[in-house]
Parts: structure tokens; C-alpha cells; sequence
């Protein structure tokens, strides 16, 4: 009786001791705890992509915590985290959902940032989807038909310039144009080793003349000042001579001197006409007088 007693009391001391080790590698493995040491925050993302409750919580790269719950809310999907209190986020921290390994699995990565203020828990933190391999092969999914237009149009261009570039006649023309320029190259350099006596001749004659031209500048320097004030001073007087016949002819034309009045006076244009008038009929009249009986002159002269 004894020995039964023995083993059951044996049997549930191991019992109890599977149980608090099998609460234990769980509440490692999924991040329960059972004191209050981890704060909670809620995330706010567009897209939860594959995120699942029981899923890691990171800083840095480092796990410190685990996702609680995932709640969807109209175009938005609510993440609760637990995180370890002794983390300390700043108010510009990043959140995002991160790619664990190539088999899909996910975690909210969270950048602590280096703000000088805290992070409020009590507001909503907004975070932003890290895209993966499942996320870059649905975008190339949904370009899959752009992507066949834009190979068949390669494949025609390339089609096209295989064509082109294999016609003989084009690579006729480039190897005769090739020649033709290995040609002129020839005999360019046979010109310039021809004449590089008067090449370097002429060279140095233009070095020669630019040092001459700067010695006759320099020598002649004041001369030169001179010529060029003179020649200000024959514009300037130029001008003022100009100014004044410009005076001279508006004078003319509004008739405030002399010549002008004569010029636009309609009396005395009138009087000359009928003067010159005058005289041309007295002329003729002389001019028949002599060719008849000669000239004829009755006056009566009183003299008192």
C-alpha cells in the first residue's frame, strides 16, 4: 500500500512538473508572460500582409514583444502589440511590417527614433508595409500583360535592327566609309608632316606679331589715350553740331527766322509768281517790237 502511495505521489509530482515546464516553453514561444511588464500599442496600417497574432514584435531587429490581436477597420487594419517596457521609443519612431524569412513569415519592426520627446501609447501609431517576394511577384503578376507587349515590341525592334544592321549594302557603305576617312586621315597627317616647317614658321611669326602689337601698345600708350579723347571730343562736338542744325531746321520749318519766313511765305511766293509772270510778258512784248518796227517808248515824264 505504501509503495502504491509512493508511485501516484511520484507520478503526480512529474505530472505537475510536465505541465509547469510545457507552460513555460510555451509562454517562451509564443511571449506570454505573466507579470506587467510589457505596455501595449496600437498600429494602424494599410495593409496587414500576412501579419498573424502570435507574431514577433521587433526593435532593431531585436524581438521585444509579440502581436496580441489584429482588428480590420473600413480600408484600415488596427495592430495591438506588446511590447517590453524596457524598450524606450521615441515620439518619431517608424513602424513596419518586415519579411522574417523567404517561407513568408512576418513581424512589426519598430525604429525607435532620436526625438527628445516620448512616445504617447495612449495615440494610434500610423506604420507602412515593408514590400516582400509575395508582394513584388503580385506586382509583376499584375504587370504580366505589359510586360508580354513590351517583349514582343522589343523583339520587333531587335528584329528590325538585325535587319538593318546585316544588309549588305549598309555595311558596304560603312567599310567604304571607313576607308575613305583611314584615307583622308593619311593624308592629313602626310600634309602636316609636309608643311610642319611652316606650320611651326607661322606659328611663330603670329607670336612674334602679338608681341610687336603688345610692345606698340605699350609704347604708344599715351598717344593712343589721346587719339581716342580726341576722337570723344570730335563726336561730342559732332553731336552738338548736329543738335544745333536739327534747332536750325525746326526753326526753318516753324518760320522764327528769317529764312523760314521767306521759305512759307505764301504772299511772297505769290508775288514772285506773278513778278516772274510780269517780266516774261514784258519780254515778249519787247521781243516783237524789235523784230518789227524797233522799240517804242511813250511816257510822259512831269519833272515839276
Amino acid at each position: 500500500m505504501k509503495d502504491q502511495r509512493k508511485t501516484e505521489i511520484k507520478v503526480g509530482i512529474t505530472v505537475i512538473v510536465s505541465l509547469i515546464i510545457f507552460l513555460w516553453i510555451l509562454g517562451w514561444a509564443k511571449n506570454f508572460s505573466f507579470t506587467s511588464n510589457e505596455r501595449t500599442l496600437e498600429i494602424e496600417f494599410n495593409n496587414a500582409a500576412g501579419l498573424e497574432v502570435g507574431d514577433y514584435v521587433t526593435v532593431n531587429g531585436v524581438r521585444k514583444g509579440n502581436v496580441q490581436d489584429i482588428e480590420i477597420k473600413a480600408n484600415e487594419v488596427l495592430v495591438k502589440a506588446a511590447i517590453s517596457n524596457e524598450v524606450n521609443l521615441r515620439k518619431d519612431a517608424k513602424f513596419y511590417i518586415a519579411m522574417v524569412d523567404l517561407m513568408g513569415g512576418k513581424k512589426i519592426d519598430i525604429k525607435p527614433g532620436v526625438s527628445q520627446s516620448p512616445l504617447d501609447y495612449n495615440k494610434i501609431q500610423q506604420g507602412s508595409f515593408n514590400a516582400d517576394i509575395p508582394a513584388v511577384m503580385s506586382l509583376v503578376g499584375s504587370m504580366q500583360d505589359d510586360l508580354i507587349s513590351t517583349l514582343k515590341e522589343v523583339k520587333v525592334t531587335l528584329s528590325s535592327l538585325n535587319n538593318y544592321l546585316t544588309d549588305k549594302k549598309l555595311n558596304e557603305n560603312v567599310k567604304m566609309s571607313l576607308a575613305n576617312l583611314n584615307k583622308l586621315t593619311q593624308k592629313l597627317n602626310l600634309m602636316i608632316d609636309e608643311n610642319r616647317s611652316n606650320i611651326n614658321k607661322l606659328a611663330s611669326n603670329s607670336v612674334e606679331l602679338t608681341e610687336d602689337a603688345k610692345n606698340f601698345m605699350k609704347n604708344n600708350q599715351d598717344e593712343i589715350s589721346n587719339s581716342i579723347k580726341e576722337a570723344s571730343n570730335v563726336l561730342s562736338k559732332t553731336d552738338s553740331l548736329m543738335t544745333k542744325l536739327n534747332e536750325f531746321s525746326n526753326e526753318v520749318k516753324d518760320q522764327q527766322n528769317n529764312l523760314g519766313k521767306i521759305m512759307y511765305d505764301k504772299n511772297l511766293y505769290t508775288n514772285l509768281s506773278q513778278s516772274i509772270k510780269q517780266v516774261d510778258e514784258l519780254t515778249k512784248l519787247l521781243l516783237e517790237q524789235l523784230k518789227k518796227e524797233g522799240l517804242k517808248v511813250d511816257a510822259k515824264i512831269h519833272l515839276f
